[in-house]
């Protein structure tokens, strides 16, 4: 674990990491890339992360924990369970002009595609994903105790919505021609008031959220 005044530097590299993964993808990206974007030398990347996919991971968890940060904070304002959801899936699909859904979710590609033969990257994409669908089920289990949700299964709730959001995901990741970023975030809402029982219109502007991915580097 790097130690107190390490951390700066650390942070620098996992920003730069993002984005030159952002604009080159994982495969093209070395380890001197990274250096250079954060002003340091080849050597000092390797003695933080050892391997390239230990800094892909590195990346995508600094950027996670600088996600659910900034979405506690927000919901944590909201007092009900359809406007906290709204506010999740806002985040995950909508920017705020620090980069495009497109950006952000590339790099997810990467991670996912990454994940299938790299264990230590396998293990922290578990552990995102979990992180995700228990991020669901608390803002589910608030809204049916607040009686404003239907009582579902908050398993099977959780485990179909972030397998849906993941899935609109990859179409905004390969810039589909149908399924856009604010698509997606009208569809995912259309769909949770449905199955919980709770009325919603869209009204949210297309540029007023950030997406995933990005968080960490403002």
């Amino acid at each position: 674990m790097a130690s107190r005044d390490e951390e700066p530097r650390r942070a620098q590299m996992l920003a730069a990491a993002l984005e030159v993964i952002a604009e080159r993808g994982f495969a093209e990206t070395r380890i001197s890339d990274v250096a250079e974007r954060a002003g340091v030398s080849p050597a000092l990347v390797i003695y933080y992360f050892k391997t390239k996919d230990d800094l892909l991971a590195g990346a995508m968890r600094s950027s996670e924990e600088a996600w659910y940060a900034e979405m506690g904070r927000r919901t944590a304002r909201l007092p009900t369970g359809s406007g906290r959801l709204e506010e999740l899936v806002a985040m995950t699909f909508l920017s705020d002009g620090t980069g495009t859904p497109e950006e952000s979710w590339s790099i997810w590609l990467d991670l996912w595609a990454q994940a299938l033969r790299d264990s230590v990257v396998r293990a922290v994409r578990e552990e995102f994903d979990e992180h995700f669908r228990q991020t669901i089920r608390d803002i589910i289990r608030f809204g049916i105790e607040q009686g404003e949700f239907a009582v579902v299964d908050e398993d099977d709730f959780a485990a179909g919505f972030s397998a849906l959001l993941d899935g609109f995901a990859i179409q905004i990741a390969l810039d589909d021609p149908v399924v856009d970023a604010r698509r997606a975030f009208d569809l995912a809402m259309r769909i949770a008031a449905r199955e919980l029982g709770f009325a919603w219109e869209a009204q949210r502007g297309s540029g007023a959220r950030r997406n995933r991915a990005r968080a960490a580097q403002r």
